[in-house]
């Protein structure tokens, strides 16, 4: 945390500077307050003559210092924010940079919502952390130990009475947060499963309602919760118990004072005034231990948070960058050498033994049954994975080899499922090239067979998209996802089962108005419609992880038993 906190350290010497000012002030008050009643009340050095004169005088110092004293409180909160608030911005925001390098298995291993409550209430917690530590330690140390002092300098007995308290104090703080320091990393988890909850069903809302499990997903989520309260309930159990009791420790305290103080008053041992000063001294005590409980509580929570966070940011990305840059003589072949790939932690193969080379300017269609690793396939080329065994190359190297920006400026792909953002049409569509300018976007959109929809909105390509798209229809959120790809003007078109959405007429007005804006590029489709592959210059037949047959459409037809199920079962039925 130390890398964090040494960029604001000035703020937080301020305000541990500023916090010894105020406590000072707490501190020197009692002490003044004696004096105003033995010497100024009750004369106690002057014959029992008070004197008027000094307590107006010692009464407008202890004016100044409350004044100085609340001076120091307020910009002692003003730096502990900001370098609170300062370190927990920088932690959030190296947090988020490091999950964009995360692959995506590491993805999976954490879980969404997982991250969500990392990179929000975890890291709030350990901002509280911080700014609990920079104000609340020194408070309370130098509250507890001055207190202390002070007590021991009204009087011996005074001190030795809360010096013996205080072994009981530690006692029941140290019992209560040793229970309760495990609950704290429990806690934590249950928020991420609520998240993860809460993630699925608001995402998932159209199904939920459409399948008419509304109530089951109440019932879930009120689990869920049931079990973050019973253990936040647990933890203010064990914390409900223990202020009590510190409570009735100290205030014994201060009746064994009383008690003593009076023998002592009777006996001229010590003045009235010492022992006002005595109590005054304790309940300050009293202040700084609850003060503490609270103090570790954060404490423990913050520092739960902080190996949730810690992490996150000490989680090297999977995926290394290489050192090529890209500069090649030629642009756009791809190259598949004895590939096999098994997804990590699965232990099955899912591509064995793939053999196949693609040209510069080439259409490929990738056709299978589901399951037999079309998706796996084409997530190879941007390296979104990489290979368990064999090599994949682009213009003739290694994809390992290539910065991954260089690599992924080379390769537009079109995903199974579209993921739009809340942002405009036009500037979702400008998402991969975002200097991109209107007329580029609206020929973009053409090409996709996109720009007669949005023109027809009321805002054109100014129409703000809902949260993942859920303000457009399947088609329409295919074809915006083509167009962002078209826009690219990328070396490798990759289109990953993303015109299942589209009816064939506009499938085929996209593909011939994308051999024309794209006629250099190459294009790998990957499809199960028969008319979607016919017009490719060769068709990839996968089964079970491997290459069944290669040819063109009426190769196929004739030699190739799985494409010719196919399209029986597709040409024929219709």
């Amino acid at each position: 945390m130390w890398k964090y906190i040494r960029k604001y350290l000035p703020f937080a010497i301020l305000a541990a500077l500023f916090m010894i000012g105020e406590v000072m002030m707490d501190l020197i008050q009692p002490g003044l307050m004696s004096k105003i009643v033995d010497d100024g009340v009750l004369g106690i050095s002057n014959g029992g003559v008070g004197d008027l004169r000094l307590v107006w005088q010692l009464g407008f110092q202890m004016i100044l210092l409350v004044l100085f004293g609340g001076f120091c409180g307020s910009m002692n909160n003003v730096f502990v924010h900001m370098s609170g608030q300062n370190i927990g911005n920088e932690m959030r925001k190296d947090c988020f940079r490091r999950i964009m390098t995360f692959s995506f298995p590491q993805l999976d291993r954490f879980g969404t919502g997982s991250l969500v409550t990392r990179v929000t209430n975890d890291i709030t917690q350990v901002q509280n952390f911080v700014s609990q530590f920079v104000r609340g330690m020194i408070r309370t140390t130098l509250l507890t130990f001055g207190s202390m002092y002070f007590m021991f300098r009204q009087s011996r007995t005074f001190g030795l009475v809360v010096l013996c308290a205080f072994p009981f104090i530690v006692g029941c703080m140290a019992f209560c947060l040793g229970k309760a320091n495990p609950l704290f990393s429990r806690l934590q988890a249950q928020l991420d499963s609520i998240n993860a909850i809460m993630q699925e069903d608001v995402s998932g809302i159209r199904i939920i309602k459409a399948c008419v499990r509304e109530i089951y997903e109440k019932l879930r989520f009120g689990r869920a919760n049931d079990e973050l309260i019973k253990t936040q309930l647990r933890v203010l159990v064990i914390f409900a118990f223990m202020n009590p009791i510190v409570n009735a420790i100290m205030y014994l305290v201060v009746a064994v004072i009383l008690l003593a103080g009076s023998y002592e008053v009777g006996s001229g041992v010590t003045t009235p005034g010492s022992v006002m000063a005595a109590i005054t001294y304790t309940t300050q005590l009293l202040n700084g231990v609850l003060m503490l409980v609270m103090l570790f509580q954060n404490i423990s929570r913050g520092y739960v948070s902080w190996k949730r966070v810690r992490e996150v940011l000490r989680s090297e990305p999977e995926l290394r960058d290489g050192n090529f840059e890209g500069d090649t003589d030629c642009h756009g072949t791809i190259e598949f050498r004895d590939v096999s790939f098994s997804y990590p932690g699965s232990g099955q193969t899912v591509l064995e033994h793939i053999d196949l080379k693609i040209r510069q300017g080439e259409t490929i269609a990738i056709m299978g049954a589901t399951g037999c690793g079309k998706t796996s396939l084409v997530h190879l080329i941007p390296r979104f994975y990489d290979v368990t065994a064999g090599t994949v190359l682009i213009d003739g190297v290694d994809v390992r080899e290539y910065r991954q920006k260089d690599l992924r400026e080379k390769i537009a792909i079109v995903l199974q499922k579209s993921e739009l953002f809340s942002e405009t049409i036009g500037e979702n569509i400008a998402w991969g090239k975002p200097e991109a300018g209107d007329a580029h976007i609206q020929s973009a959109a053409a090409v996709a067979q996109a720009d007669s929809f949005i023109s027809a909105a009321a805002q054109g390509y100014d129409t703000p998209v809902a949260e993942r798209g859920m303000s457009l229809s399947g088609g329409q959120k295919q074809r915006i996802s083509i167009a962002r790809a078209a826009l690219k003007s990328a070396e490798i078109l990759v289109f990953d089962d993303s015109t299942s959405a589209l009816d064939l007429k506009t499938e085929a007005d996209l593909y011939e108005a994308l051999q024309q804006s794209h006629p250099e590029s190459t294009k790998v489709i990957v499809a199960q419609r028969i008319a979607s592959v016919r017009r490719a210059d060769r068709i990839v037949v996968m089964d079970n992880g491997r290459i069944a047959a290669i040819g063109t459409h009426e190769e196929l037809r004739k030699n190739c038993g799985i494409y010719q199920d196919i399209c029986r079962s597709q040409i024929e039925t219709a």
